[in-house]
């Protein structure tokens, strides 16, 4: 694709919006020559308004019923599909984004043309402005929290909508999601394609408190988007490798394998981050409480590999939670949870000749202890992670200062 022009569109997703998204739309269509307006069946825009948009060469397409953003984009990206489109640069429609911001994407896609398009630009907002509200610091942190998790990628903003997608790449992948996790989910998918990763800041307004329109159902919504975590998680930890967009041009990616002093570091500083070396260490310690004796290993292991945690974090805590403490305390509890009392009498009829019974309490009892003990262990990973972290960027603000 060297030396030649890219077919770039911007796509507006819209549901009643009509305050804003007039504005919105003429701003891009005054940067960028291909505007498409994809209306999820609104109900508060006036024909005058399609009108406009007409005058001014915005193209439109209506669903005749609510779809989801995500729907919306994936309507768009088939319509570009067809038309040969390199990429589409979708923004909200509330006002939220700066269509001013629109030529930085289009400066990172044009400086990106050595091949195929299989560039994903993201926007970074800057919070660093009025009226931001909590719950939108905290879903940006809890969302770049579970993506790394799901990705091994880390990202400054997995919320941002303000985004510039390779169209050819995005039409093959399938979504679970239309609705406000869609943005988690495409980027996911892509980053487990393989797709080549950038990130521009970006400007956000916010209304003040009461003033903004948003179509957010805090308890419906958060749900679902439990939900899209955890069936993200789930297909992760299975033993198939998600469908690639580009082709692999990183042949070299784990050259590091063949030196041992290279892949001793590789492990010391693979995800040390205070939440996820904390997520480490509760899956070890979740794995090495079940009963799969000879196998915890292995479990902790694959697990580990297929989420990108941190390996020597998680093996190692397995071995506060070797036999026979552990599992005593599980098979106790298990019995208990059975007979109403605590085993008290271990004899070899109790402990060999009832050993199906055995198992299956610590079985049992495993289903209390791991999630119990698992939650302590990340609660105390986290807190001394975080604690040697702070202490750490203390000690290098006082060289700093010093130097």
């Amino acid at each position: 694709m060297k030396n030649q022009a890219l077919n770039i569109w911007c796509v507006i997703p819209v549901y009643n919006n009509s305050k804003t998204v007039k504005t919105v739309a003429l701003a891009c269509r005054a940067i960028m020559e291909q505007v498409l307006l994809i209306d999820d069946g609104s109900t508060d825009l006036e024909p005058e308004f399609f009108t406009a948009l007409e005058q001014a060469d915005i193209r439109v397409i209506r669903h005749q019923r609510n779809q989801g953003k995500g729907g919306a984009i994936v309507t768009a990206i088939r319509y570009l599909a067809e038309r040969n489109a390199d990429y589409l640069i979708g923004i909200d429609a509330d006002g939220q984004h700066d269509p001013q911001d629109l030529p930085k994407f289009i400066e990172v896609l044009r400086q990106h043309t050595d091949g195929e398009p299989d560039l994903l630009v993201v926007g970074c907002r800057d919070f660093n402005t009025p009226n931001v509200p909590e719950s939108s610091r905290f879903g940006r942190k809890f969302s770049n929290f579970w993506v790394k998790l799901e990705t091994g990628v880390a990202f400054s903003d997995t919320q941002c909508g303000f985004r510039a997608y390779p169209v050819r790449a995005v039409s093959r992948l399938s979504f679970v999601c239309r609705g406000f996790g869609f943005d988690v989910e495409i980027l996911t998918r892509c980053i487990w394609g393989d797709l080549k990763l950038h990130e521009v800041p970006v400007k956000v307004t916010y209304a003040p408190h009461g003033e903004h329109l948003t179509h957010f159902r805090p308890f419906k919504d958060n749900f679902k988007m439990s939900l899209l975590h955890t069936h993200l998680v789930g297909l992760r930890l299975l033993p198939f490798k998600p469908r690639r967009l580009v082709a692999d041009q990183e042949k070299k990616k784990y050259s590091f394998l063949r030196s041992p002093r290279e892949f001793l570091k590789y492990l010391l500083s693979e995800n040390t981050t205070p939440p996820l070396l904390a997520t480490s260490a509760a899956v070890g310690t979740f794995l090495a409480v079940l009963p799969i004796p000879g196998f915890h290993s292995l479990a902790i292991l694959y697990v580990c590999l297929r989420m990108k945690l941190n390996k020597i974090m998680a093996l190692a805590i397995q071995n506060l939670f070797m036999p026979p403490v552990t599992p005593f305390v599980c098979i106790e509890l298990g019995y208990l949870l059975r007979n109403g009392h605590f085993l008290t009498e271990l004899t070899m009829r109790t402990v060999f000749d009832e050993m199906h019974y055995r198992l299956f309490e610590w079985f049992l009892g495993s289903l209390v202890v791991a999630p119990l003990f698992a939650t302590l262990a990340w609660l105390a990973v986290f807190r001394a992670a975080h604690r040697i972290q702070c202490k750490s960027n203390e000690s290098n603000g006082e060289i700093a200062e010093n130097g």
